[in-house]
């Protein structure tokens, strides 16, 4: 007894359907994991040392390319944010306000 056409139709578009999501999980998973092998930090170099003044303590540091920001506080509570050079000279003092 032959298949109805609606019937081979239907099973056609089924499986083209099952192909494309398996193709398309296999892709999800192909991006992650390809994701997952790239470093997640460029390899940045820092000076040996950084110096800040006298009296203040760095609550934190980051780095961009060409500079990097350190986030200081003294003893009376000013924060300051101190943009430095890559080589750790003094670039440009922010300060904060509470």
């Amino acid at each position: 007894m032959p298949e109805p056409s609606g019937l081979r139709k239907l099973r056609v578009i089924v499986t083209l359907l099952t192909a494309t999501m398996i193709i398309g999980i296999l892709a999800i998973f192909f991006l992650i994991f390809y994701k997952i092998m790239q470093p997640a930090v460029p390899d940045l170099a820092l000076p040996e040392t950084l110096e800040i003044p006298e009296g203040e303590t760095a609550q934190a540091i980051t780095q961009g390319r060409d500079w990097i920001a350190i986030v200081t506080i003294d003893a009376e509570g000013q924060e300051r944010i101190r943009i430095l050079d890559v080589d750790g000279s003094p670039r440009q003092v922010v300060d904060l306000r509470p």
